[in-house]
């Protein structure tokens, strides 16, 4: 037992084994280098720019807000997520396969490591569109307002938040004495996107362009407009909280980062693999920094940090001037960006259970192509119910810290995996090579458990009881059926 677990934990899948897998994909190869730059900027610009930075400036009880140093905030979280995009890079570039992050880790740090890696990657991509998807509903329902149009609080509220009010219960319908309460928008939006998934990575892909060319449009209105009502003395003390304040609100505005990882998991339906995932990688992050700067140094001057601890931060600081035509602008540009994050999301989450159950340790369901439309449909059918599900009834707050927790994660472990793989298979053909290999890598990981210890410890208590779930499915089910696992010798009679 003692030796086959060992056998287990230590087994890495061949290179080879991995480009093969990929060269004999039915996926369909139809996307270009800009087609994955606007893929990262769709994943990465959203509700982290246009929800968090309100939060993460002005902080709440259990952390201190940045203030208008959310700025240094932003580049310090674009640094630690750079020299993690620098591994991605590399490793995408090198093994490019839909699984992203756990198939890097099956080819070098083990089955084990690629099965946690793979669970985690489900709080990520599934468990942060739930709290994109909640943060979606209220910017679409304040689009409505502006239009005269009245979403009711029991249909577009989460579960606690409309259990904390009397007013809320009591104007809901009741069944059996039972109140109605479901956030039906959030649930909407995501099962929308998922039926347009299951009809094609390029169609997705055209509408996806859309959304970006319309959210950064937004953003650039928003900087325009709010640089004239900057206010000087709003920057004034910059840094109220001092490098703690720094620290905090780096790990909060994490989650406006995630994202441009999920351009790996469209490895598959790349054309030029080698050459177009680092450009839709390093390119989209890139892009989203700068933005992310102007964006913050525009609200933290229209708006004292303090009054900034809102989900709508860019609306607020718009209504302040009384630019009510504005803030509905940014309220079109915010579902547009949350639209996107959405789908490249749920876009993401089925091929990493595809890759999964592809190797095995997942049931062969998962791992079934649309004969007509080139896609994982069930992986994304079965994702975009239970993302709907959670999203109708969760609070956003619970979801963000996990995500960010989730995603850190993982590039701690991809950037662990360019070093054992320069070692392991130092002749390899590598596309794109990280720099300063083991010193970047290394780097890496240190700047991602900074960024981490910076979360509340009811986040690591979740976080760890979700990897201790999965440890047991891993037990009971992957370590079983894995297609690396020896044969079961014949029964001596």
């Amino acid at each position: 037992m003692g030796k086959h677990w060992t056998a287990a934990w230590l087994r890495t899948k061949p290179l080879a084994d991995l480009q093969h897998d990929g060269n004999a994909s039915g996926l369909r190869r139809a996307l270009g280098a800009w087609d994955l730059v606007g893929l990262g900027i769709g994943a990465i610009i959203g509700a982290g720019i246009f929800a968090t930075v309100g939060t993460a400036a002005a902080g709440d009880a259990a952390r201190p807000g940045a203030g208008p140093a959310i700025i240094l905030s932003f580049v310090l979280t674009a640094v630690a997520c750079g020299l993690a995009a620098l591994c991605y890079a590399e490793l995408a570039a090198l093994v490019p396969i839909a699984g992203s992050a756990y198939t890097y880790a099956y080819a070098t740090l083990g089955e084990l490591a690629a099965w946690i890696i793979g669970w985690d990657l489900i709080i990520e991509y599934a468990v942060g569109n739930v709290a994109v998807a909640i943060s979606w509903s209220g910017y679409f329902c304040e689009m409505l307002r502006g239009v005269g149009i009245i979403v009711p609080p029991w249909l577009s509220t989460d579960l606690r938040t409309a259990l904390a009010s009397k007013e809320l219960v009591a104007s809901a319908p009741h069944v059996l004495g039972v109140p109605i309460i479901v956030n039906l928008p959030a649930a909407g939006i995501v099962l929308a996107l998922t039926w347009l998934l299951v009809r094609g990575v390029k169609e997705s892909a055209r509408v996806n362009a859309g959304m970006v060319i319309t959210k950064l449009v937004v953003l650039v209105f928003f900087v325009v407009v709010g640089a004239a009502y900057v206010q000087p003395s709003n920057w004034k003390p910059f840094a109220p909280n001092g490098w703690h304040g720094i620290w905090a609100g780096a790990a909060i505005v994490f989650f406006a980062y995630i994202g441009f990882d999920a351009v790996s998991t469209a490895a598959e339906e790349t054309r030029n693999p080698g050459r177009n995932l680092p450009i839709g990688i390093l390119g989209s992050l890139a892009i989203s920094t700068f933005v992310y700067i102007l964006v913050a140094a525009v609200v933290t001057g229209m708006v004292p940090w303090f009054d900034l601890h809102t989900a709508e931060p860019l609306t607020v600081a718009m209504n302040r001037h009384h630019l009510g035509w504005a803030a509905g602008i940014v309220a079109v540009g915010s579902v547009a960006a949350h639209t996107a994050v959405l789908l490249v999301f749920q876009m993401g989450q089925p091929r990493i259970f595809y890759s999964m159950a592809r190797d095995g340790l997942l049931p062969k369901t998962f791992s079934r192509i649309h004969p007509r439309f080139h896609t994982p449909h069930v992986t994304t059918i079965i994702t975009g119910v239970v993302v709907a599900a959670f999203a109708a009834f969760a609070n956003i707050e619970e979801m963000v810290d996990l995500t960010n927790i989730g995603t850190l994660f993982a590039f701690a472990l991809v950037s662990a995996g360019v070093v054992v793989l320069r070692r392991t298979n130092p002749d390899a053909r590598r596309p794109f090579r990280a720099p300063l290999v083991p010193w970047l890598p290394l780097a890496a990981m240190a700047a991602c458990l900074l960024l981490a210890a910076g979360l509340p410890g009811r986040t690591w208590l979740r976080f760890g009881l979700w990897l201790v779930a999965g440890l047991v499915i891993f037990l009971l089910y992957g370590r079983r059926h894995s297609h690396l696992s020896p044969p079961t010798p014949p029964v001596e009679s």
